[in-house]
């Protein structure tokens, strides 16, 4: 847990529940399981939340409630974007409904933040979101936590259950492929939310959200806050770390298009470990000093290069001929940058205040 976060769409993390488990191909390099293996495996908020694999640290499944740092927001009296259970999934699958209850009721204590929730099990969510007395077991749970007298003393706010769902929370799932966004979104898009988001990294396919959100829509589906599209914020990202796997500009270029199109914030938010040459060229002089900087001799380490052909098949080791296809490197995510054509996309949903 960190007042400050060094991820690119978020100004601190808490971690009130950790531990998770492998749900789709988004999960293999996972940042959070490799920490809780490695470094923070003594902690007692990551003991015993993976096991060792041949392929490194793997979760268990098990789930941990960490009660030293769940009214952490409370105390953090300057608004910031809070991004939850950064190491691991609110709505997992071993989480009880009680535990989810009392991280509720702490967002809902604290109003002057936003929390950003990200998940994978999109359907727990729904279903969790949908329950008639969930704002009622909200305003219960806020008098238990944080205690009556903090209440009426007026160190935090009043809990306020009528307000369903919370206008300080942002509800999003994570989609790497078409198949995670055809299962994941439609139950964002029936998900009551503030603003509903969607993070595909690491993006690992082409997707066509478009197509998803126009079945739901002729499907009759209805959005409770009554946005015109029902997407509030779009994040992009590559993936980074070891055995990242590689990205096509195209498929960053095609969601950032349609939603931008669609007047939807767009954030890209790093292409990781491999940088596409031909999506952001640089003179001659410069790109030998990033590969110089990455350390890569181009000319004996092709493991470290490929290029994208028409299909939009991988070929490692080659350097693509001419444009469609595209060559990339691995640079490693800070040599590799934000810029997507040569921009920066750092939108961010706008908010009454």
């Amino acid at each position: 847990m960190a007042d400050h976060s060094a991820i690119e769409w978020t100004d601190a993390t808490w971690n009130p529940i950790t531990g998770c488990s492998i749900v789709s191909p988004g999960c293999v390099h996972c940042y959070a399981m490799k920490l809780a293996g490695t470094r923070l495996k003594h902690i007692e908020s990551r003991k015993g939340l993976t096991r060792e694999t041949a392929i490194g640290p793997v979760w268990t499944g098990e789930v941990r409630l960490n009660e030293k740092w769940l009214d952490q927001p409370l105390r953090w009296k300057q608004p910031r974007r809070i991004f939850v259970c950064a190491h691991g999934d609110l709505f997992a699958e071993n989480v009880p409904d009680d535990w989810i209850d009392r991280v509720f009721a702490i967002m809902a204590l604290a109003p002057q933040h936003t929390f950003q929730v990200l998940t994978k099990r999109a359907k727990r969510m729904r279903e969790y979101l949908t329950q008639r007395d969930a704002g009622q077991r909200l305003r219960a749970d806020a008098v238990e936590v944080a205690g009556w007298n903090m209440v009426m003393q007026g160190q935090i706010g009043h809990a306020k259950p009528t307000i369903w769902p919370l206008p300080n929370v942002w509800l999003g799932v994570s989609a790497e492929r078409q198949k995670e966004a055809d299962d994941r979104v439609p139950e964002l898009l029936a998900t009551p939310a503030a603003i509903r988001f969607i993070s595909a990294e690491p993006l690992l396919g082409r997707i066509d959200f478009g197509k998803i959100i126009r079945a739901a829509t002729f499907a009759g589906t209805t959005y409770p806050d009554g946005k015109t599209h029902p997407i509030g914020w779009m994040i992009v990202g590559g993936e980074s770390g070891p055995g990242a796997r590689p990205m096509h500009p195209n498929w960053v270029r095609q969601i950032r298009d349609d939603f931008t199109a669609a007047g939807v914030p767009f954030f890209f938010k790093q292409w990781g470990a491999w940088w596409p040459q031909e999506c952001n060229p640089l003179p001659q002089q410069r790109f030998a000093e990033r590969l110089r900087t990455a350390r890569i001799t181009p000319s004996i380490e092709k493991p470290l290069r490929g290029c994208w052909g028409v299909d939009d098949k991988w070929d490692p080791g080659k350097i693509a001929g001419a444009l469609p296809a595209y060559t990339s490197w691995k640079i490693g995510k800070k040599a590799a940058g934000r810029l997507l054509d040569g921009v920066e996309h750092s939108e961010f949903p706008k908010v009454a205040a």
